[in-house]
């Protein structure tokens, strides 16, 4: 009787904790789950992502070579950008990323260097971060990095979008975000078709913008689903 009781119990916490988790991912997922939409490439697409650079004054970004912020209060990042280096900080750790030479990045514990394994893990949780956190911060201005596609989506309303696809590069190559922007060219919104989230074309905002020291227009927060993602003390200078 007592290993019945235990089971009613334990059978009963399980359904308690599990089932409104169930009952939330499925009023989300039929609300918010779309399917990726059509789009066509050319020249109609290719002007439209000019047209988002020259919104946030692309030129200034280009010439801010350094920048910093701190992702959701847990990840700070101080971006050489000219040098191809990022200093990135959390909890006890600190990594000196060398982006286009990874090898030569060094790893610190409590300013004591990592060595062999620790350094290597610490590094690629570094690259991570990074990959993650700067294109929350950046990723209008990589509309044409390498690998990307772009192509131009007519939405219900009439207006135009911008569907991006990132074919390589990254963390998770294969992701395709779609911009959507205001009167004047400036992106306000994406939507993301992406790996690691179970939900797809879930949106989330572009629009709290700063202007730099540097004339660089970045954001300080975006709004996912029912979560804030904030971006601190955003700094961009040449």
């Amino acid at each position: 009787m007592k290993t019945k009781k235990i089971l009613k119990i334990t059978a009963g916490v399980i359904i308690f904790i599990t089932l409104p988790s169930l009952l939330l991912f499925g009023f989300l997922y039929f609300k918010y789950n779309d399917d990726i939409p059509h789009g066509n490439e050319g020249e109609k697409a290719e002007l439209l992502a000019v047209k988002m650079l020259d919104a946030l004054n692309f030129d200034a970004f280009e010439k801010t070579n350094y920048i910093e912020w701190t992702f959701k209060n847990k990840h700070h990042y101080q971006w050489e950008k000219d040098k191809k280096i990022c200093t990135v900080f959390w909890k006890d750790y600190k990594v000196v990323l060398h982006l286009n030479d990874t090898k030569n990045s060094k790893a610190y514990i409590h300013s004591f260097t990592a060595k062999d394994d620790i350094e290597k893990e610490l590094i690629a949780k570094a690259i991570e971060y990074f990959n993650n956190d700067s294109f929350w911060l950046v990723a209008p201005y990589k509309v044409f990095d390498e690998g990307t596609e772009r192509r131009l989506v007519t939405l219900e309303n009439g207006d135009e979008a911008l569907l991006v696809t990132y074919t390589s590069g990254g963390s998770t190559p294969g992701d395709s975000y779609l911009w959507e922007f205001n009167d004047q060219g400036k992106p306000k919104s994406f939507k993301m078709w992406v790996s690691i989230l179970p939900l797809k074309g879930v949106e989330a905002s572009w629009s709290d913008w700063i202007i730099t020291e540097s004339g660089a227009q970045l954001p300080t927060f975006h709004r996912l689903l029912f979560f804030g993602l904030e971006m601190g003390d955003v700094k961009g200078r040449e």
